[in-house]
């Protein structure tokens, strides 16, 4: 198999639950399963003019597209690659008068591609854009409605010199947009920059314990092994983020993918005990205690939510060491409501440079998230990696070097040691490494220098808090 082939893998169809995607040979952990380019992509409307259209990568500085004035790209590399893609689009933004939604123009651009190579498969493609799902039928009266001004729009900006397709071709794309398509990131991984399809990626069903994870990397999608994979071993991703109970990730997954999720995790609600966990030992509180707590934790949440999207960043603080008042006597270490609080009030504590107190909660987070993740899961990898920033920012070396070296281990399954983000974190490792030799051989020296080093040069501040999660496989239309 040539890396991202699709050799390796076949389309197969399930009783209940449509295609799938099978394995055609073993799999290791970290093992590059496929690689695939997008069908079409676009970036969000908020960020146009911030990230190249063409590699999707954040840049200070970026050329404009002189003819249409929207577009923007790296260097001329990445804007003569995007020729193609983007030359209808150009001319049909220059006659509108200005670019529509990126629901619009990634609708587009697949209609633009599908005119210049019809619909059937497209190279390496296992199956066609016709035949992706597409939900219509499940859509409640807000989504019709939403469908309806989607189309219009649509057909406003659609230029009368291109394929004209039907009102139901066009409310198909649309559908299959709504639920098909996947967010891209950008270059390190945090940020969620723009969206696409990808109809090979499309055919993994969902598994809330899956043995596959997806990371955008350097402009392709990787289907990346989590688990050892045999041969015939259906390959699943998680639509969505393991940390909530079998229940509400079940309600998610109805409301935004229209189905009923039986995977184990969800039919035996592994873990939902552990997740809702009360203290144990000699003071153990009541379930009513445990409830009350949990529901006065939801209403906390509500006010630091407020709070961080005000930047009010002390009174988010202030907040959560209220909130954790209240929890430490009555919830156990794994309970999704405390961990929350602990992962807010670490992230924003660093922010502050109180990283003594950050270093402390992320240590818990971190205890709490080993026992309910699966080890190779990436968002279990990206805490760990900020924890142990946190702790290294603290002084706190030991705990550091050790916590970025875990993290290390855990991307270079589900992110590949090609990854930027990967990259970033070997150069952190090295450095702990040296500074963790120094610290073993002259405790006193280390601090001293480490003193002179913070005099000369202010500690990197850690990036502003975000309140966005972080970017999730589907992309779905708020």
């Amino acid at each position: 198999m040539t890396r991202g082939g699709m050799e390796s893998v076949e389309v197969f169809t399930t009783e209940g639950k449509g295609r799938g995607l099978k394995a055609q040979k073993e799999f290791l952990p970290g093992d590059v399963i496929f690689a695939e380019p997008a069908y079409a992509a676009v970036v969000f409307d908020s960020l146009t003019h911030v990230v190249c259209h063409t590699c999707f990568k954040r840049q200070e500085r970026l050329h404009r597209c002189g003819q249409c004035k929207f577009a923007y790209y790296c260097d001329r590399t990445c804007q003569r690659d995007a020729w193609l893609n983007h030359k209808n689009e150009c001319s049909a933004i220059k006659k509108h008068g200005k670019a529509p939604t990126e629901n619009i123009r990634l609708a587009a651009r697949i209609l633009w591609r599908i005119e210049r190579e019809g619909s059937g498969l497209s190279e390496n493609c296992l199956v066609s854009i016709d035949d992706l799902q597409n939900h219509v039928e499940s859509f409640d009266e807000e989504e019709k409605k939403d469908l309806r001004i989607d189309v219009e729009s649509f057909l406003e900006f659609w230029p009368a010199q291109s394929q004209q397709f039907g009102m139901q071709y066009i409310s198909h794309i649309f559908g299959v947009i709504n639920c098909n398509a996947f967010t891209l990131s950008d270059q390190r991984g945090l940020q969620a920059v723009g969206v696409g399809i990808f109809p090979n990626l499309c055919q993994a069903n969902h598994d809330c314990w899956p043995n596959c994870t997806v990371i955008f990397n350097n402009g392709k999608i990787e289907l990346r092994a989590l688990s050892k994979i045999s041969p015939g071993d259906e390959l699943t991703v998680s639509y969505v983020d393991f940390l909530n109970v079998s229940e509400e990730r079940r309600k998610q997954l109805k409301k935004q993918y229209y189905f009923d999720c039986t995977c184990e995790h969800c039919k035996k609600k592994i873990k939902d005990d552990l997740m809702l966990a009360g203290k144990e030992g000699d003071n153990k509180p009541s379930a009513e205690t445990v409830k009350e707590v949990i529901q006065f934790s939801k209403d906390m949440l509500e006010k630091i939510n407020k709070a961080r999207l005000e930047g009010s960043y002390h009174e988010v603080v202030k907040l959560c060491r209220e909130c954790l008042k209240k929890q430490e006597p009555v919830l156990g270490d794994t309970n999704i409501y405390l961990l929350r609080i602990l992962s807010i009030a670490s992230e924003v504590l660093s922010y502050l440079q109180m990283f003594e107190e950050a270093a402390e909660y992320a240590k818990r987070m971190v205890d709490g998230y080993m026992k309910i993740y699966h080890p190779n899961n990436a968002q279990l990898g990206m805490a760990v990696m900020r924890a142990g920033v946190t702790h290294w920012h603290a002084g706190l070396i030991e705990v550091g070097h050790s916590m970025i070296c875990k993290a290390y281990a855990i991307l270079l399954i589900t992110h590949g040691p090609s990854h930027p983000i990967t990259k970033d974190l070997e150069v952190m490792r090295v450095q702990t490494e040296m500074e963790l030799r120094m610290f073993q051989q002259n405790e006193f020296m280390y601090y001293k220098m480490r003193e002179a080093a913070l005099k000369n040069q202010k500690i990197q501040v850690m990036p502003e808090p975000s309140n966005e999660a972080p970017p999730s496989l589907f992309h779905k239309k708020e």
